[in-house]
């Protein structure tokens, strides 16, 4: 029986690597809100990417055609944003089944957790999408580089039965994709990765290579990077030298237009994950006494930049 993959979200991240998977011979359904699906079964679902373009005639369904059909799906792939986890359970809970796997490709790492506590362990493995995307406002999803890192893995429970076929028709879609032996570390470095380029960027407000040309951006940059590497070696998840080398060069580019997708969300006045990144790894530090004045400074920014947002909200 073939492996039904339902992807949560076909917005940027969910948007690309279910085309991937879609491309690959994957049978894929979207669930998205009414008007993405209106939208996805008028035009498609296109891709721009330097990797190969792609354009496909997706299966949708919204979450009250979902909760209607009540049809269980093998691989539940969550590209939800942090803040959004709670609906996101509600609106999968009635496709997932006794052997569903969840995927979620969520920043930060508490979300594990709380999909365990609704779920169960064995339901749930590690995954991390390294990508920088973003969808159009006419719907179309854009890979703004080359980079379209797909990485899974167990998390020390029972591994899902699901887990294998999985990764054969990842492998098979042409993304950058790793089966994870310790997927719970490459679920931290990302987040110091991430955490120090949203701090960096949201703060100065600018790219990685603008940053760089002014007078404190170098140190700042850097500085930042060290704190949020230590909070992880402190939490037992240590980043090895030569991935800590890796951020390290990608985030000291003078040429680099490398942004956070946090900044355009700020830029463009919506809501941040700033609590489960950047607080996230605040409260860690304080857990074991790592200071962290620049990882503190940036996110009062974005605390400052999220009261006033909900102020003028009204």
């Amino acid at each position: 029986m073939k492996m039904r993959v339902l992807v949560l979200g076909a917005g940027g991240i969910g948007g690309y690597f279910g085309a991937r998977m879609q491309a690959a011979g994957g049978d894929v359904t979207f669930l998205v809100r009414p008007a993405r699906a209106a939208q996805l079964r008028e035009k498609g679902l296109q891709v721009f990417s330097p990797l190969g373009d792609l354009q496909l005639v997706p299966k949708v369904v919204t979450q009250e055609e979902l909760h209607e059909a009540r049809e269980v799906y093998d691989v539940i792939v969550l590209t939800c944003k942090a803040f959004d986890l709670p609906s996101a359970m509600e609106a999968i809970a009635p496709a997932v089944g006794e052997q569903t796997v969840i995927v979620p490709l969520l920043n930060g790492v508490r979300h594990i957790d709380t999909l365990v506590g609704r779920f169960g362990a064995g339901r749930v493995l590690g995954g991390v999408a390294l990508i920088s995307v973003t969808l159009a406002p006419s719907g179309e999803v854009r890979h703004l580089n080359q980079l379209h890192r797909f990485t899974i893995g167990s998390l020390g429970w029972r591994p899902s039965p699901w887990r294998e076929p999985f990764a054969r028709l990842m492998e098979s879609s042409g993304v950058d994709f790793v089966l994870s032996d310790n997927v719970g570390q490459a679920m931290w470095d990302k987040v110091v990765f991430l955490a120090t380029l949203a701090g960096a960027t949201c703060l100065m407000r600018a790219s990685v290579g603008v940053i760089m040309g002014t007078l404190a951006g170098e140190g700042f940059i850097n500085g930042l990077l060290d704190e949020c590497a230590a909070i992880a070696a402190a939490n037992g998840r240590k980043l090895a030298d030569t991935q800590l080398t890796v951020f390290r060069n990608m985030l000291t580019d003078r040429n680099s237009p490398l942004v956070a997708s946090m900044l355009r969300d700020v830029e463009a006045g919506k809501p941040t994950e700033a609590d489960h990144i950047l607080g996230d790894m605040v409260a860690w530090g304080e857990s074991k006494q790592v200071a962290t004045p620049l990882l503190r400074l940036a996110y009062s920014h974005l605390q400052a930049y999220e009261r006033r947002r909900q102020a003028e909200a009204g």
